[in-house]
């Protein structure tokens, strides 16, 4: 019963990381054109798609160090995620109130990756 607790909860932080890359991705296709524009839509761009795969691999995880360690990197993902999107905010590259969103589900994302960190500490 535990065992397929957990399941569920991994396939729920999978998919919404599967559908916050798809948000990064829209979000970073109307960044304007310019020459700012382009270099912050390409950094969040990594970032943002990134913390998902990362997370996929954090799951296929050989030993339980190897969980901690993908998911570390999973939580320095999302945190540049979210200072580049903050980046975007305050300099009124894009005006959008998607931002605010997707700057509270950054944030969110992040506290559960640190919850599951710290998680994973535990069971050692």
């Amino acid at each position: 019963m535990i065992q397929v607790k957990m399941e569920k909860k991994a396939e729920d932080l999978s998919e919404r990381l599967v559908d916050y890359g798809a948000e990064i991705v829209k979000l970073t296709a109307m960044l304007s054109k310019t020459f700012a524009g382009r270099q912050l839509a390409a950094q969040l761009l990594r970032s943002g798609t990134s913390a998902g795969a990362n997370y996929e691999e954090a799951c296929g995880a050989e030993s339980r160090a190897d969980f901690t360690h993908k998911l570390h990197i999973v939580f320095k993902e999302i945190k540049e995620s979210l200072y580049w999107l903050r980046i975007v905010k305050k300099a009124e590259i894009l005006k959008t109130s998607r931002l605010d969103e997707i700057i509270d589900e950054t944030r969110q994302l992040t506290n559960i990756v640190a919850k599951s960190i710290i998680t994973a500490k535990k069971k050692k």
